[in-house]
């Protein structure tokens, strides 16, 4: 656990020297911020559904801008050796970089208490949808960041693990939203293409509400991405 933690810390300090974190930080609230404001009328419902929603796409692309240097900076620098000839596991690699970008994704998400705040002074909002909603963007970026991990285990080039965790992003967004509309496509195929839909697993949190299913999904999602990136650094050693 130790060795976890150290790399964790290693990682957020390296992530915010480097000035691609604040143009994340300014991007993402830059983003939420204008879709509050077209959405924000003083005297209607007080809600923070719309910011949410479009916030869930922003880290389609986001979270892979921050977890693309993590493993591939590593083996483009040559350091990946001295670093697995530490007393710690390729587990405890991955988890503390994971761990990492998920600290990031935290005070990310904390720019949106701002917004939240503005709620509060103009009106009286429903806290339970808000708080669901920021722990379903918690869990939507932390399988983005075992995504974006596992995408940085494959290549020494950050360009190519971004675009890589893009796509797979893409894949179970906006494709899996639009495949199971094609009139080829059978039942059974649709209940598992709608199941294995990472917006409408977390649209329920959106709306306030809690399902065991949705955890599941993202829970077991992560640690499936964070096994393969393991996988894939400990295949290394016999190279």
């Amino acid at each position: 656990m130790r060795g976890m933690w150290t790399i964790a810390r290693r990682e957020l300090a390296a992530l915010f020297y480097s000035p691609i974190a604040y143009v994340l930080l300014g991007l993402f609230a830059l983003g939420a911020g204008m879709v509050f404001l077209v959405g924000f009328v003083p005297g209607q419902d007080a809600a923070m559904r719309t910011v949410f929603d479009a916030v869930v796409w922003l880290l389609v692309f986001l979270v892979p801008a921050v977890g693309m240097r993590l493993l591939s900076e590593e083996f483009a620098r040559g350091t990946v050796e001295r670093l697995m000839t530490l007393p710690i596991s390729e587990a405890q690699i991955v988890a503390g970089k994971w761990l990492a970008a998920v600290c990031f994704l935290v005070v990310m998400l904390a720019t949106l208490l701002l917004p939240v705040a503005v709620l509060e002074w103009f009106g009286d909002p429903d806290y339970g949808p808000v708080f669901t909603g920021l722990l379903g963007l918690l869990l939507v970026g932390a399988l983005y960041a075992a995504i974006a991990v596992f995408a940085s285990a494959t290549t020494q080039n950050q360009v190519v693990a971004f675009m890589a965790a893009v796509f797979i992003n893409c894949a179970l967004t906006f494709v899996l939203f639009f495949l199971p509309q094609s009139p080829w496509v059978g039942p059974n195929a649709q209940a598992v293409m709608h199941y294995a839909n990472l917006n409408r697993q977390y649209a329920d949190f959106a709306k306030g509400l809690i399902d065991v299913r949705h955890f599941v999904y993202f829970v077991t999602g992560t640690v499936w991405f964070l096994y393969a990136a393991v996988k894939l650094l400990e295949s290394r050693r016999w190279r």
